[in-house]
């Protein structure tokens, strides 16, 4: 019988939308679908702290922090016995994400590509439900969604 580590990991991710497009980025070389900026929560860190705190160390922007739209529950069937919660937070200042040429913050160096998605675009965002949300207009909602 094989011991699973029961763990938990909370992260904290951007919706930035901006004229249709989403704002992606992609963590590796070889990865085959798209994220959303955030990351993990830290010990001891409130959640909103934690979101803040990742959108400036990977694009270099205080995000101004809008609506909670998405949580996302998945257990990772990699036989690690972890299991993911996601909050997804709306960034109310999307404009100034607009040149990813000029983002990055002191953890840029972890991601290989940032990148504007728009609807109906080939590349794959995960979520599943936030790549078909973006494709149907309906992002944004007054209504947190669980995914």
């Amino acid at each position: 019988m094989i011991k699973l580590n029961k763990e938990i990991i909370v992260r904290c991710r951007g919706i930035i939308l901006y004229d249709n497009k989403l704002l992606a980025v992609k963590h590796y070389v070889g990865a085959n679908f798209y994220a959303l900026p955030g990351g993990h929560l830290e010990w001891g860190e409130r959640v909103m702290d934690c979101f803040k705190r990742e959108i400036i160390e990977e694009l270099g922007i205080e995000p101004r922090v809008g609506r909670l739209l998405y949580v996302n529950n998945l257990t990772i069937e990699n036989g690690e016995g972890k299991q993911s919660i996601e909050f997804f937070f709306e960034v109310l200042n999307s404009a100034d994400f607009l040149d990813i040429s000029k983002l990055g913050g002191t953890h840029r160096d972890e991601l290989v590509e940032i990148c504007w998605i728009g609807t109906n675009d080939s590349r794959i965002i995960l979520p599943k439900q936030v790549q078909i949300d973006l494709n149907h207009g309906a992002l944004l909602s007054d209504t947190v969604r669980f995914l």
